[in-house]
């Protein structure tokens, strides 16, 4: 008995493609082993037809019609062959072919299995009910280029899809996942399925491969599309670009047979396929001789070897040697490896076998009344078994045609290789498998890699240079997000990886390296004792107070002198006193601040100063009531002999000190941080607290150092031997000028410097008081002790002019 399927192989016109021809082999060996295995529709012969098929629009319907009717002039609805009339047809390569000549098939219900790539048109029930896809569906094609592209770091890709609704649908679902991953597209070119060879337009096309800027191109479509790009490379060589690819690419690999290849180095992805046991044994032993009704196994044979098979009847050539295989031929056709249709047409010849045998067993357990030997079976009867058909093939693989079922989440990479001879190969180099239990993955061995000319290592294509350590990227307008700026990071902000989208910001306690590639930690610092700075005021302030203490030891010393007890003594002593401890209390402003130092910092400071300038005010006005009321019955007699001014320090001093209270507890100085003042220093410094408290005690001791410096002003032309308004004077111009000067460098400065500056306006306002006044009666004590007598200044009297000098004594 025989059953009958039919094969037909899809050629282009005027184009030889030789390495389709491993389909028919494919299909030869599938059904030799079918025929051969005793299990598998036992005393049954699968007997079968080979057409080959022009994929046009002029040739596929008549193709068809061919083969339908048997004549070469069609008749349709006309059967002129004399065998029974197959059950089913395998087809395939494009989807272009198996679409148009469905169309007529499905008026006789037969059914078509495609061994071509995955075409989700074809899945239309409605439109193709009796349209089986062998190939598995593609869903994570997309997926597995985009890793790749993740993979080496390429960003900035140009894409060549055919021009029909499976490459517009592809083009849109590719660039989403693009989007979503960062990458960006250089250039987009349409591929027309169908075009002239070496057209004028080849040109154009490759010369925008040329130009592109990017070095990694995606190249999908259909057979006749990828044919057009490679047939156009081979007379329009564009070497230094990565192709990679889907697809039907074996059909041009068949062809790769020139010395050097614009593919060469490319990348193909392939449904994963386990290796079919005995198939190369078979293509290395099949010759001619074994199928003579194929017309062209002997032109094939004469193309590869140009010489003539056994028994050939082109008898001008010689015959070929008895051992001319596959095995050995040096061409430029690699017919061992199988192809993914060839893998496809294998596992469809098993599928319809398998389908035949389930109907068979059926119709033997129903006990059909026709002749068990010869089972009448129809074509339509097929599609109840198809739709559920499912089996494990010799290599291992899980075979379905239900599309839900039949997923493909494991790809092969090859490596597309063209050897010096003009050998072009697929070399697998890794995998990609998707929904894996491990996760989704990609497996790549770069170590096998060839990559194309031009390139000594892996390839990189990015719009703009990746921005090292310490940059990120600034994106640059109305360009695509992949080309960008490197902007160095901004101050206080680090990036420690390639391509960082931002600079992050150091945390308080650390500042970035000079590279801004890592944060340090800061230095704690603070104005200490052993500083050069801390030092040199911290012995100033000692200094200085020391002095200020030698004098108060002078004045005690001739307390009796009249240079002495001029202008109040007890108020010279508290003067003298009060600039000791503004000396001293700057040493609180020196060394590490704690909450004790900077509370007493401020209240120090205010209360002592105005202990100092309020007795400078006393003095002051102690001078004036003695000029203005000396004479006896004068009414404000009374408030020179009862030591009003000596009142003048305890009242102005209390409202200090009600200023302070008030500071204390509203908002009082505490410990703080300033870590952006000096870069990598962290200075532990002591925060106002309240700014507005502050500045009112600082207000109110400047008011009345003002005040003081006006009253002192008015009198400093008052005549008298001992008396020193002149110098109270002076004394609070310099205090005024220091804390005038103060306030806009103590704005303009920070962390360590402020704190100088503050402690250089006491000593430099306090030294202003003590030199003003009490150095030049020192002078006098000290070096010209004769002066300070009364006696020294009566013998005198008739110097210089007839005036009387007088003597006022306030003490």
């Amino acid at each position: 008995m025989r059953g009958w399927i039919t094969f037909t192989p899809c050629s282009l016109v005027f184009s030889w493609l030789w390495k389709n021809y491993q389909y028919v082999l494919a299909f030869y060996f599938a059904i030799q082993e079918v025929n051969k295995d005793s299990h598998l529709l036992p005393n049954l012969t699968l007997g079968f037809q080979v057409h080959n098929a022009f994929s046009s629009d002029q040739f596929t319907l008549w193709s068809t019609l061919l083969w339908l009717s048997g004549k070469m002039d069609p008749l349709p609805n006309y059967n002129c062959q004399t065998q029974t009339k197959s059950a089913a047809v395998i087809a395939g390569t494009t989807s272009a072919f198996s679409a148009e000549i469905g169309t007529l098939l499905e008026l006789y219900k037969t059914p078509q299995v495609t061994y071509g790539p995955f075409d989700s048109m074809l899945s239309d029930e409605d439109q193709f009910p009796s349209l089986y896809q062998m190939a598995p569906k593609d869903s994570s094609l997309i997926h597995g280029m985009v890793t790749l592209l993740l993979h080496f770091g390429w960003t900035w890709v140009a894409l060549f899809i055919s021009d029909d609704l499976k490459g517009e649908q592809f083009l849109r679902d590719l660039k989403a996942e693009l989007v979503k991953n960062g990458i960006c597209v250089a250039l987009t070119e349409k591929l027309p399925d169908t075009k002239t060879m070496y057209g004028p337009s080849d040109i154009t096309f490759m010369s925008r491969i040329r130009v592109s800027s990017a070095n990694v191109h995606i190249l999908h479509g259909e057979a006749g599309s990828l044919i057009t790009v490679d047939l156009a490379a081979e007379f329009f060589l564009t070497t230094g670009k990565v192709w990679i690819m889907a697809a039907k690419w074996d059909i041009v690999m068949a062809e790769m047979n020139h010395m050097l290849h614009s593919f060469h180095g490319s990348f193909s992805f392939s449904p994963h396929k386990g290796v079919i046991p005995g198939f190369q044994h078979f293509l290395k032993t099949v010759d001619p001789s074994h199928y003579p009704e194929d017309f062209y196994f002997p032109k094939l044979w004469y193309h590869l070897f140009h010489c003539s098979p056994v028994g050939s009847l082109c008898g001008k050539i010689y015959n070929c040697p008895e051992n001319t295989s596959f095995e050995i031929v040096s061409g430029v056709i690699d017919m061992l490896t199988m192809s993914d249709s060839s893998y496809f047409i294998y596992n469809a010849v098993y599928a319809l076998a398998h389908v035949l045998h389930n109907m068979l067993i059926q119709k033997s357990e129903m006990g059909s009344s026709e002749d068990t030997d010869q089972p009448r079976l129809f074509p339509w009867q097929l599609h109840l078994f198809l739709k559920k058909i499912q089996f494990t093939n010799s290599a291992g693989d899980h075979i379905s045609l239900d599309e839900k079922s039949n997923q493909m989440p494991h790809y092969d990479i090859h490596n597309a290789v063209n050897f010096p001879a003009g050998l072009g190969l697929l070399v697998k180099v890794g995998e990609f498998v998707s929904k894996s239990s491990l996760g989704q993955g990609l497996v790549i061995n770069e170590e096998m890699i060839e990559w194309p000319i031009g390139f000594t290592e892996t390839p990189r294509s990015v719009c703009s240079q990746s921005c090292g350590s310490g940059f990120w990227k600034v994106p640059q307008e109305g360009r695509p997000v992949c080309c960008f700026a490197c902007v160095f990071c901004p101050e206080g902000h680090i990036s420690n990886h390639t391509d960082a989208a931002q600079c992050v910001a150091c945390p308080t306690h650390e500042y970035p390296n000079n590279e801004r590639t890592h944060c340090l930690p800061k230095v704690v610092t603070f104005l200490a004792y052993q500083d050069t700075l801390g030092m040199a005021l911290a012995c100033t302030a000692l200094c200085l107070s020391a002095l200020t203490a030698a004098v108060l030891g002078v004045f005690v010393r001739h307390q009796h002198t009249p240079i002495v007890k001029a202008n109040n003594r007890a108020l010279s002593y508290i003067l003298l006193i009060s600039l000791t401890f503004c000396f001293l209390c700057s040493l609180l402003f020196i060394g590490r601040p704690n909450t004790a130092t900077c509370t007493l910092q401020s209240i120090a400071f205010g209360l002592v100063f105005t202990v100092a300038v309020s007795t400078v005010l006393a003095k002051t006005l102690t001078v004036i009531l003695a000029f203005k009321v000396t004479a006896p019955g004068r009414r404000l007699r009374w408030l020179l002999v009862s030591g009003a001014p000596n009142y003048i320090i305890p009242s102005c001093s209390l409202i200090q000190l009600t200023l302070c209270g008030v500071w204390l507890g509203t908002s009082p100085p505490f410990v703080d941080s300033d870590t952006h003042s000096e870069h990598g220093h962290i200075i532990i410094t002591c925060n106002k607290g309240s700014v507005t408290a502050f500045y009112c005690g600082l207000g109110y001791l400047g008011s009345l150092a003002l005040g003081t410096f006006t009253v002192a002003f008015l009198a400093r032309n008052l005549p008298d031997t001992f008396n020193e308004a002149k110098f109270l004077t002076f004394s609070m111009l310099v205090f005024c000028s220091v804390w005038l000067t103060f306030l806009p460098v103590h704005h303009s400065t920070k962390g360590k410097v402020m704190v100088a500056v503050e402690v250089f306006s006491i000593l430099a306002s306090s030294a202003g008081l003590l030199g003003c006044i009490f150095v030049p009666k020192c002078y006098v004590i000290l070096l010209r002790p004769h002066s300070c007598s009364l006696c020294g200044f009566r013998d005198k009297t008739h110097c210089g002019s007839n005036k009387v000098l007088t003597r006022v004594s306030y003490s």
